[in-house]
């Protein structure tokens, strides 16, 4: 049974997360932003969000950025937000950065006994390479380190999976981790902010079920999240949405150009998504009528064609994409509509009481109305 936001509502009493900081920081970043403007921005958010004591000097750090395909920001992570990131952890004392990602089933066909395409070929056509190695941070393509380079992990709250998830044995060498998504559109999810770059993590036969049952797909991303790796070691989601991806997605679509735009960040990454998914929600309705009438990206038709495909894509054989489950795809009009979001709150008893901190007086005060409203409780 889909839980809404009234049954979260009822049941826990407006309780908050008592677990997870609620704290939200926004940056703006004026439309006429240099690049190290824009570096700047960045690195207050983050100084804003957290105050780093988890980094003792010489640790290691992972950076996850979200690169499903080829296709530049705010298709993909935005390669100034990982620049910035990587300056900043090195004057606090970082001894190894690594950024690794696994691209798209639709670029690259990673399977036990056979490969096609290469995410590092994709990580250079976004620059999210050359940005890591031009601040000597090192480069991991998961699928590089072979099928036997994953172990598995079993999320510690929901049902939904049947199997563990296979993750890359890498994180296990890494002190912390920070995610570095994007603020998107997506046609099957409705929406890919933090909590959806999760399954860049995930080799083929994961997500082969991810996809495949697809009846609780936005749950298990959900319950993704709750593997004990994450829960231990991610610090810090920051989003750089100064562009946005406002319709169809996750590769193609309209992109905004919001003034100012915005950097999200926080230690929480549920209250980073629910601001993430408010921003989101602002841009569509900034977007051309005309544009969202072509895209495509309402049609649940087209998103369950398109998840069949994935399927196809993930196991090659098209008897499994034929029996695949009907994927239910949710319109959303507020960020309670989100189901991946709903089965959260599901997981952690609670919904947060969601605090926005603006960081530099950029971010004008209509603005910082509506996602306070967007975020609001009642």
């Amino acid at each position: 049974m889909i839980r809404t936001v009234a049954m979260h509502l009822k049941e826990t009493q407006e309780k908050t997360l008592s677990s997870r900081p609620t704290l939200v920081h926004v940056t703006g970043i004026q439309a006429n932003a240099s690049a190290d403007e824009k570096i700047k921005a960045i690195q207050n958010a983050a100084t804003a969000a957290t105050d780093f004591s988890w980094l003792t000097q010489g640790d290691s750090v992972f950076i996850k950025p979200a690169m499903n395909s080829g296709k530049m920001y705010p298709a993909t992570t935005d390669p100034l937000a990982i620049i910035a990131l990587i300056r900043l952890l090195k004057e606090k004392g970082a001894r190894r950065i690594v950024l690794g990602d696994l691209a798209g089933i639709k670029d690259v066909r990673f399977y036990k006994d056979f490969l096609h395409g290469s995410t590092r070929s994709i990580m250079e056509q976004t620059g999210i390479a050359q940005a890591t190695l031009q601040e000597r941070g090192e480069v991991v393509c998961f699928e590089e380190a072979g099928w036997d380079g994953f172990y598995p992990e079993t999320p510690l709250k929901g049902t939904h999976w049947k199997n563990p998830l296979m993750v890359p044995s890498l994180l296990k060498d890494m002190d912390h981790i920070v995610l570095l998504p994007r603020c998107a559109r997506h046609l099957m999810a409705g929406a890919t902010l933090g909590m959806k770059a999760t399954v860049g993590y995930l080799r083929t036969d994961t997500k082969m079920e991810l996809h495949r049952d697809a009846n609780t797909f936005h749950e298990k991303i959900a319950e993704a999240n709750t593997i004990p790796l994450l829960l231990k070691k991610q610090r810090l989601v920051l989003t750089v949405a100064d562009k946005v991806l406002s319709t169809f997605g996750p590769n193609d679509g309209y992109a905004t150009a919001p003034n100012p735009g915005l950097v999200i960040a926080s230690e929480s990454l549920l209250a980073h998504d629910m601001v993430s998914l408010g921003w989101l929600l602002e841009n569509r309705c900034c977007t051309p009528q005309k544009e969202l009438m072509e895209s495509n990206d309402i049609s649940k038709r087209f998103a369950n064609a398109s998840n069949r495909n994935t399927v196809f894509l993930l196991s090659r054989r098209r008897i499994a994409s034929l029996r695949s489950e009907p994927l239910r795809k949710i319109d959303l009009k507020t960020i309670w509509d989100d189901p991946v979001l709903n089965h959260t709150f599901s997981l952690h008893d609670g919904i947060p009481q969601v605090t926005i901190t603006p960081t530099n007086g950029s971010v004008p005060d209509e603005l910082h109305a509506k996602l306070k409203k967007a975020v609001a409780l009642i």
